[in-house]
């Protein structure tokens, strides 16, 4: 199966540093994107134990064709992961089935040889999932091909149980099996239990459904453009938060998304298309470039800019590459430099009225500090807008007003890592 050979692939590529998980799945022909990686992610996850329960059980010696890499991702799935049902598996499905019981009994050894009974306890302390393995699936209904109520009786049908808006957090915390609720914040979005794997489903295939982080939707929820705005999205890809403005534009209006990655932009283009975006102009350009006295941005009153970050919000990043929870210092004043030359360029479009600046990372140097001297370069100019006066996790007081920016986290809110700020054009009074 495509799939697995893929997964195999980008592994193999991870080892010999050609690239990132993400880089490498996004460079990938595979088309579901989200499916290959999370199985990624997961193998590398549980590396070690594969590696033991592997050599243990002779499989390589007993298959010389099989590659390593490949049987690492085939026994994740077997053992650890959906297992193959009906036609999954292909034609490695055989070989399997050949070493299902020795692998399955290696398996059970090893735990008893550590003392644990669930498959969690073989990982190493440093990879066991923290606060970020509770934090739920949340899926935006993608109103541009449904709506909320249609789709929450589509899974009701399926034998999943509505159990209304939710009213607190702790309502999201208590969520346990089929259950599912409707967020308390955002109107259009559906909270499902920690670990529920919707890929496969019928309405996220079709493009009903994005699965999509709650905090990954604050930006086009607090840009709010209304239908009919012409909008920029600087750094596009992937494009879930792409689908969300033309989601709120209702198709109205445009979209001018950048990108200076071919690979996610060709994706991302896919994504679109699948979500019905019919609004939306992409290209392969770096926004520093793009000029904003171009006249085809002059009714652009609207921007979006979440540029390139060390993405030490996400709890997976860890796995795309070394050290990323924890970026170095150098690291992060190169990402931050980036980061205010792309804001005060946004800033520059002349009819730019309501920019809307986040990143998935926790660090102050890409965060506040990239607002605070923006800014200050554009003083009387631009403010910061107090938004979501009841959201409990605010922006660090290290300048007057931070306390308007937004920081989500799993601890506080349920969510993945992540920054928030929105800029307002002062009006001058005539």
């Amino acid at each position: 199966m495509a799939l697995y050979a893929t997964a195999a692939s980008v592994l193999a590529g991870v080892e010999s540093r050609r690239g990132s998980i993400k880089g490498l799945v996004y460079a990938s022909s595979f088309q579901n994107v989200k499916q290959l990686y999370a199985l990624v992610c997961e193998t590398q996850r549980y590396s070690s134990v594969l590696d033991a329960v592997i050599t243990s059980a002779g499989l390589l010696r007993a298959e010389k064709k099989l590659r390593p890499h490949l049987a690492k991702v085939l026994v994740y799935e077997l053992l650890l992961g959906k297992g193959f049902k009906g036609g999954s598996g292909g034609r490695w499905k055989p070989l399997l089935d050949r070493h299902q019981a020795r692998l399955k009994a290696e398996l059970a050894r090893l735990k008893v040889h550590r003392g644990v009974s669930k498959n969690e306890d073989l990982l190493q302390v440093e990879s066991k999932p923290g606060p970020a393995s509770q934090v739920p699936r949340f899926v935006r209904v993608n109103t541009l091909k449904t709506c909320c109520d249609d789709a929450v009786d589509y899974f009701k049908r399926q034998g999943f149980s509505y159990q209304g808006r939710a009213s607190s957090l702790g309502d999201l915390r208590a969520l346990k099996g089929k259950c599912f609720l409707l967020d308390p914040l955002l109107p259009e979005l559906l909270v499902f239990p920690a670990q529920t794997d919707l890929h496969d489903h019928p309405l996220y295939q079709a493009g009903h459904l994005i699965l999509q982080d709650k905090a990954s939707c604050l930006p086009a929820v607090l840009l709010a453009p209304p239908p009919g705005s012409h909008v920029i999205d600087a750094c596009a890809a992937p494009g879930n938060k792409t689908s969300h403005l033309a989601a709120l534009l209702k198709n109205q209006g445009k979209i001018f998304a950048f990108d200076l990655d071919a690979g996610r932009l060709a994706s991302m283009a896919t994504l679109l298309a699948r979500a019905g975006v019919s609004c939306c102009e992409l290209a392969e350009e770096d926004f520093l470039a793009v000029s904003p006295s171009d006249q085809r941005y002059r009714q652009v009153q609207y921007i979006l800019l979440d540029p390139s970050c060390s993405g030490s919000g996400m709890a997976t990043r860890r796995l795309e590459e070394p050290g990323a929870g924890t970026p170095s210092k150098a690291r992060l004043q190169a990402l931050a430099g980036f980061q205010r030359r792309a804001l005060c360029h946004a800033l520059t479009f002349p009819s730019l009225q309501r920019l809307v600046y986040s990143t998935c990372s926790l660090c102050q140097e890409e965060n506040e500090d990239v607002v605070r001297d923006a800014l200050q370069q554009n003083s009387g100019t631009f403010r910061l807008v107090p938004v979501l006066p009841s959201w409990p996790h605010r922006g660090l007081g290290t300048f007057p007003g931070a306390e308007r920016c937004l920081r989500a986290s799993p601890e506080t809110t349920l969510t993945g890592g992540f920054f928030v700020a929105v800029l307002e054009r002062v009006e001058v009074p005539r």
